[in-house]
């Protein structure tokens, strides 16, 4: 979760006065402060480009005419914001809900409204595809800080992971460089994304059973708790993973590892019912028993999530992160732990909060 203050977080479940900014970077230097009447940024870890927005705004002015007008907003940037404020005459307590690449602007010329949309800045990285074959070698936090900063030189790359060495890798003309990073990262254990800030991180996927929850969503009075549904589904779950690496350009030899559902408790365990459901992954990176074993717990960790999942309504939390662990309190009192996987939070006042969670497990 985004740092606030403990002030934040009880307010949240009170009855509250939403604020939220919305700055928009034009490419000659402007930055124009838009007042808005909504919108909304949508967060889905289970997507390329996690964060993608949404803006509305009244007047028309902001539709591009000109060139000069559209010089100004292709390439412009949007960063949005969501807090309260507490009416005391301090400032809002702000939370950064990311930074956009705005990608259209569409309205009608006379009255508006105007809509914004814009995704994170991935999306700036993922466009630019490889026009001649690409080599990233050493480690994986240069490799993937090489890749980023091909098309964003001025990008900040922050790894909250142990480095880890890896093989050459040649990307071939017309492939995708953020799938690229999200290879490379594997090797580490680890996924990359750019955070609210819009800086690009390179982290593991928290565990749901070490991690301690950082959010109580509670169906009592003065709880955030609207609904709650839960639900599990084979569809798309492994409950194996095979990771592979073969690099012949630097003459190691090829190297393997399985990783696989473990636990006899678990209803996709690898000798259980559920049957043995492997998927494979491989990349000339990935050069050492360590690298492939990585590789396979982190894609296993994704593989067989959905097979128990929530979706939980509650009120507006900005600060919220995919992968956060957040504990519910149902109505009958009892309670479970969740991962969070994807929410939207809008840019208006009211209307729920949908959170979209995987690997729902009872809380003990």
């Amino acid at each position: 979760m985004y740092p606030v203050s403990d002030r934040f977080l009880k307010t949240l479940a009170e009855s509250h006065r939403p604020a939220t900014r919305v700055q928009l970077f034009l490419t000659n230097g402007d930055v124009v402060d838009l007042e808005h009447t909504g919108g909304s940024v949508t967060v889905d870890r289970g997507q390329a480009i996690r964060r993608t927005c949404t803006v509305t705004v009244a007047d028309p002015a902001l539709i591009p005419r000109t060139p000069s007008d559209q010089l100004a907003t292709y390439g412009a940037r949007l960063r949005i914001s969501r807090g309260i404020d507490y009416g005391d005459g301090s400032q809002p307590e702000l939370v950064p809900l990311g930074v956009f690449r705005l990608d259209s602007v569409d309205g009608d010329v006379t009255e508006g409204p105007v809509n914004l949309q814009g995704k994170d800045l991935s999306a700036i990285v993922a466009d630019y595809q490889f026009t001649e074959p690409f080599k990233v070698s050493g480690t994986v936090v240069g490799a993937v800080t090489a890749l980023i900063q091909r098309s964003i030189p001025t990008a900040d790359v922050i790894s909250l992971v142990v480095d880890t060495p890896i093989g050459s890798r040649v990307f071939d003309i017309e492939a995708d460089p953020w799938a690229g990073a999200q290879e490379i990262a594997a090797a580490a254990g680890a996924e990359v994304y750019p955070n609210a800030d819009g800086v690009f991180v390179i982290a593991a996927l928290p565990d749901l059973l070490t991690t301690p929850p950082v959010w109580a969503i509670e169906a009592i009075e003065g709880g955030a708790y609207i609904s709650a549904n839960r639900a599990m589904t084979s569809d798309g779950v492994k409950n194996g993973v095979l990771a592979r690496g073969e690099n012949t350009s630097d003459n190691i030899p090829p190297v393997s590892f399985l990783a696989v559902d473990d636990d006899p408790g678990s209803p996709t365990y690898w000798d259980g019912p559920f049957g043995r459901r492997p998927k494979f992954v491989s990349s000339s990176a990935y050069i050492s028993l360590s690298a492939c074993a990585q590789a396979a717990n982190a894609e296993l960790a994704k593989a067989k999530a959905p097979n128990a999942s929530g979706d939980i309504s509650s009120l507006p939390n900005p600060a919220l992160e995919p992968g956060d662990v957040l504990r519910v309190t149902h109505e009958d009192g009892t309670r479970e732990l969740h991962q969070a996987a994807a929410f939207t939070v809008p840019l208006d006042v009211g209307g729920d909060f949908p959170i979209s969670t995987i690997s729902a497990k009872e809380d003990a």
